[in-house]
């Protein structure tokens, strides 16, 4: 059998730690090792650069459960169980990277991972157009989010994109990579690999020193020289706070409210680098202070806040920080079944607030609520208004018309009369305005899905705003008529009925029709060039929300401005909305 070229493992970067055998192995856990009874090599003049590989297996002569199942079944149960594990450490170019072999990634402590170098590189390399899997937090929701589409899907729709989500992981396709595992046997270029960024990255590395070094090289060049996919920027937009005076305001109001009797501002919450483990955890271990390791089988919140209200005023954080929470694999919490541990103070979130700013204490650092709304609002909206639309409308024209001051003024033709000449100078365009369906939540009320229908099945909505009320209603019409095509039957019925009689049977939906593309074609006053900046800014707000909701749901978004048919001449004729 051929040798692989490549095999998917897990690659960290290391902090603080010096690019020598001696000091990789000064770096791990001895009392760990120990326990595993691990075997120790320096393989650097094989690999050409310094290195420590660390190998073992535990061998136990009756697995956890065998007990329990013979009290079970009354019959002898007697199966052996093994655990095996390898961990390659390596200096690269004056950087030490770790690479884990079944087990043996949980030898790296949790302390010298780089936290951010699997995710850097994985918004670097991922096609944003095909995400298969991500981890994040709500700011101030206690709550971790994890999605999976196996065969990939776009950033939009998976509604990563806010103003106060913290993206942990994301997995996705690679866009393009000169990665050794990015070309198949035969030299030709993989489609299919797939690349995971968090705390560290799996992905395919070279199996040999060679490709393996070149590997890393190229993983570092990307990290640390590249920018990010545009679409996927926004990932490290969400910074914690850096600023050392206002870090050490919060820890002290933070341990402050850690000395109540009564807590309702903090509550319990998974480390980004626990996460994994968590769904494996069957018995947890909280060190705070000099006691015991207290044995819990879920993460104790009651506990822990108890022993930091006993620690003296400001010590508590410091204390916390230094206190662990261990992972188990097994109620029995024996070396062999340890998971990982991470520091007792990521396992809270808190929210404090200094005067009007309101912060968040989340995996061991602080946030800062609304800190990148604006930025991000904008961003949000800024690929909904494309240079080169899927559809182009025409413009609007405009009429003569006498005003109660008996002056001359040029106004935009009414709606329904711009609708209906936009698609009778158009082949394939349908008027469906004011061609309303039953609203199945009430038999009284009728819902118009769109103005147009484009020869792609687009939906078009057309407005014409002198303020932002109209466009409200706008996106609260494409949120509706959305909502309805996918899933009311009926619904979608008659919306094809109308379909094929006002295109006089020329234009036929299948019977299970949903949209994919919802264009909003928008007439600013005075015909306006539309853009983000001229565009109303409570409408800014209320089209992010409204894209975001449709791309969950797999409709994308645009926004095309309609030209005014205006004359640079006017003659002393006013101009009116």
């Amino acid at each position: 059998m051929p040798r692989t070229t490549a095999s998917r493992r897990r690659l960290y970067r290391l902090l603080d730690v010096a690019p020598t055998p001696a000091a990789m192995l000064e770096a791990l856990d001895l009392e760990q090792l120990t326990a595993y009874h691990a075997d120790v090599h320096d393989p650097s003049d094989f690999l050409g650069v310094p290195a420590l590989r660390v190998t073992f297996g535990i061998d136990k002569d009756e697995a956890a459960w065998c007990d329990e199942l013979v009290q079970l079944t009354d019959e002898d149960v007697r199966e052996r169980e093994r655990r095996t594990g390898a961990l390659l450490m390596l200096a690269v170019d004056s950087a030490v990277y770790a690479v884990g072999y079944d087990q043996g990634f949980r030898l790296i402590p949790t302390h010298l991972k780089d936290r951010s170098f699997g995710l850097s590189v994985a918004i670097r390399t991922i096609d944003p157009q095909h995400v298969r899997d991500f981890t994040a937090n709500q700011l101030g929701a206690a709550r971790t989010d994890i999605s999976i589409v196996p065969g990939g899907t776009s950033v939009p729709a998976l509604g990563l994109r806010a103003h106060s989500r913290i993206v942990r992981s994301l997995g996705g396709y690679l866009d393009s990579s000169d990665l050794t595992g990015s070309a198949d046997s035969s030299g030709r270029p993989n489609r299919a690999m797939t690349v995971e960024g968090g705390v560290g990255l799996h992905l395919k590395l070279g199996t040999t020193p060679d490709t393996l070094i070149a590997d890393i090289r190229t993983i570092a060049e990307i990290c640390d020289n590249s920018e990010p996919h545009p679409d996927l920027a926004f990932v490290e937009h969400i910074k914690p706070v850096t600023a050392p005076a206002l870090r050490e305001t919060l820890d002290q109001q933070l341990d402050m409210i850690l000395g109540q009797p009564t807590v309702e501002s903090i509550c319990s919450a998974v480390p980004a680098e626990q996460i994994d483990d968590y769904a494996h955890a069957h018995a947890y271990a909280i060190t705070i202070g000099d006691c015991a390791p207290f044995p819990t089988d879920a993460f104790d919140l009651g506990y822990f806040l108890t022993r930091a209200r006993i620690i003296k005023p400001g010590r508590r954080i410091e204390a916390l920080r230094r206190g662990t929470v261990a992972l188990y694999s097994r109620e029995r919490a024996s070396a062999m079944d340890h998971l990982s541990t991470t520091s007792a103070l990521k396992w809270i979130e808190a929210h404090v607030s200094l005067g009007s700013r309101r912060f968040c204490f989340l995996d061991g650092a602080w946030y800062e609520f609304g800190a990148t709304y604006l930025r991000t609002l904008r961003e949000t909206v800024a690929p909904l208004f494309p240079a080169n639309p899927s559809q182009h409308l025409p413009a609007w024209q405009y009429s003569l018309e006498v005003n109660k001051k008996g002056k001359n003024v040029r106004r935009p033709i009414k709606e329904a009369t711009y609708n209906k000449q936009a698609a009778k100078d158009r082949s394939g365009w349908v008027c469906l305005d004011q061609k309303n369906v039953n609203n199945p939540l009430k038999a009284t009320n009728a819902v118009e899905i769109c103005d147009l229908l484009a020869p792609d099945n687009t939906l078009v909505l057309v407005k014409k705003a002198h303020d932002s009320a109209p466009l409200s209603h706008l996106c609260y019409q494409a949120h509706v008529a959305v909502e309805l095509l996918q899933q009311n039957p009926s619904v979608r019925a008659q919306f094809a009925r109308q379909v094929h009689i006002q295109s006089d049977g020329s234009r036929t939906l299948p019977e299970d029709f949903t949209p994919r593309r919802v264009i909003f074609a928008i007439l600013l006053k005075a015909g306006d060039k539309l853009t983000p900046d001229t565009l109303f800014p409570f409408s800014l707000i209320t089209l992010a929300q409204t894209a975001q909701e449709l791309n969950a749901r797999g409709v994308q978004v645009e926004v095309v401005g309609i030209e005014a048919a205006l004359t640079h001449e006017t003659n002393g004729i006013s101009e009116a909305a």
